[in-house]
């Protein structure tokens, strides 16, 4: 369909996602850099996790009071080993958190039409594994080729060979992201080509209108879960 985007009369949802060590965060500050609004759903999840946030008492019923740290936040490296590998409980967890995000950006987005806000941009990981594309506009990946992909990752603080492993099977095959995005940042050639390719695309969203074939449950849906 034709979007009406940045030049019609309402608001352009722009999704940006990647896989895990692809330069998606690098890439979200950047554009926050371009004044453009964000929402970050990692953030958010993080904030429903500190001390008085709204999943600390159902996280407490599903998983025991064990899984709430000394200060009183949620402890996310206790509660991650209890639902790493197990289906089930993942399905639990993201049973509690997913509503609370979509309220989370439900508000953001809410706050950006009062603003009267052109365009703003949905930073979700799981944008395509969770059906959140069909809520956007445009969708922005993150890419890197997998040599690069695995050396970023297996860098970080606490990354096994077996939690690599298991986080690729649990996420889509970059391959389909890429067949399914509509535009995508190359980040294994350095953070200045990178930027280079993120203001190309932004000056042509701001040119608008743009064409896609996401299907908008409304004039600015905002439905479906994201982590």
């Amino acid at each position: 369909m034709m979007s009406d985007g940045i030049m019609g009369n309402r608001m352009m949802i722009v999704g940006l996602t990647g896989g895990i060590a692809t330069g998606k965060s690098t890439t979200a500050e950047m554009i926050r850099g371009a004044s453009i609004p964000v929402h970050d759903a990692d953030a958010a999840v993080h904030q429903l996790m500190v001390p008085g946030g709204a999943a600390i008492a159902p996280i407490t019923v599903m998983f025991g009071s064990d899984m709430v740290a000394e200060d009183g936040s949620v402890d996310r490296q206790k509660l991650g080993g209890v639902v790493f590998g197990n289906p089930e409980k993942r399905c639990a967890l993201e049973a509690i958190i997913h509503p609370l995000v979509t309220a989370h950006r439900d508000r953001f987005l809410q706050e950006q039409r009062q603003k009267n806000t052109a365009m703003v941009v949905l930073d979700v990981p799981l944008l395509f594994e969770t059906g959140g594309d069909a809520n956007c506009d445009f969708v922005i990946l993150c890419y890197a080729d997998d040599q690069t992909q695995r050396s970023r990752g297996l860098a970080r603080a606490g990354m096994t060979e077996d939690k690599w492993t298991a986080i690729l099977a649990s996420q889509m095959p970059m391959s389909e992201k890429r067949a399914r995005a509509d535009a995508v940042i190359e980040t294994q050639h350095g953070m200045e080509p990178a930027r280079q390719q993120l203001v190309a695309i932004l000056e042509q969203l701001r040119a608008g209108p743009v064409e896609n074939s996401r299907k908008r449950t409304g004039p600015n849906a905002t439905g479906g879960a994201e982590t």
